[in-house]
């Protein structure tokens, strides 16, 4: 995972797009992460609901996932927490 400031990705976007390959590219706005930079592979396979935005943010490489594992969701819904 590679992180940019928006100054360091208007210099060297070509540094981002590279770096996208290998994972997402975070660029941050004062400190903050503002955008994400995903290849177009790792875009449609998220698109595609194949792949989550954690498991998309979490992989250092995207080759590293089993994309053929289904995953399987809770039976219930989630339980909200309530705060006194």
């Amino acid at each position: 995972m590679t992180t940019l400031t928006r100054n360091e990705f208007a210099r060297a976007p070509d540094r981002a797009t590279e770096a996208a390959s290998d994972g997402p590219v975070f660029i941050t706005d004062q400190g903050e992460p503002r955008h994400v930079l995903l290849s177009i592979d790792a875009y449609r396979r998220l698109k595609s609901g194949d792949l989550t935005l954690p498991e998309a943010l979490a992989a250092p490489n995207l080759s590293d996932i089993d994309l053929d594992s289904e995953l399987e969701r809770p039976k219930t819904p989630p339980r909200i927490p309530e705060f006194d």
